[in-house]
């Protein structure tokens, strides 16, 4: 499978981080990290295709790259106003426009809490389009003792909507 992901925006930066961190070792990961994220962290990966922000003329960014599914987390209110309005001004935004365009699976996490109206109406015509809107929602449930193992959690339920096979999390009744 062929992923692209972008991590947006400031908080939440390392949920994406573990995203990555704990795909399964034949995802074929495609990351573009913003200035704003990296601002917040360092990115250090080796099994992974970085990219930066501005780098418009990267694969992710043109339809003929034939990408399984694209994701981005988190997204900020900026970047899924964007995507919403078909502003591809930036990679992140470039590569979930050509992800609309090729009818291809898109998952947006938004980070923010709590959402506008503005940042709802975003969401509403995004989700209208077949955009997976997924924020990091805890499933209390599962009975976490631990951030990690509720953010395995979240990640676990992304990936199912994104269709990767995983055992991030234990799942219910099992």
């Amino acid at each position: 499978m062929k992923l692209a992901v972008a991590i947006t925006g400031a908080s939440g930066v390392r949920l994406g981080k573990r995203f990555i961190d704990l795909l399964p070792s034949h995802i074929d990961a495609h990351i573009v990290v913003s200035d704003n994220a990296l601002t917040v962290e360092n990115f250090e990966h080796g099994r992974v295709t970085l990219y930066k922000d501005d780098d418009i003329a990267a694969a992710i960014a043109s339809g003929s790259f034939r990408i399984d599914a694209a994701a981005v987390i988190p997204c900020s209110m900026n970047t899924l106003a964007k995507i919403a309005c078909g502003i591809a001004d930036n990679l992140p935004t470039r590569m979930a426009a050509v992800a609309l365009k090729e009818q291809r699976r898109l998952l947006l996490a938004p980070r923010e809490m709590p959402f506008s109206a503005i940042a709802l109406e975003a969401m509403h015509k995004l989700a209208s389009l077949g955009v997976v809107i997924a924020p990091p929602v805890m499933g209390y449930y599962a009975e976490h003792d631990s951030l990690e193992a509720m953010e395995r959690f979240v990640i676990g339920k992304w990936y199912d909507l994104l269709h990767i096979e995983h055992d991030v999390y234990r799942r219910w009744g099992s």
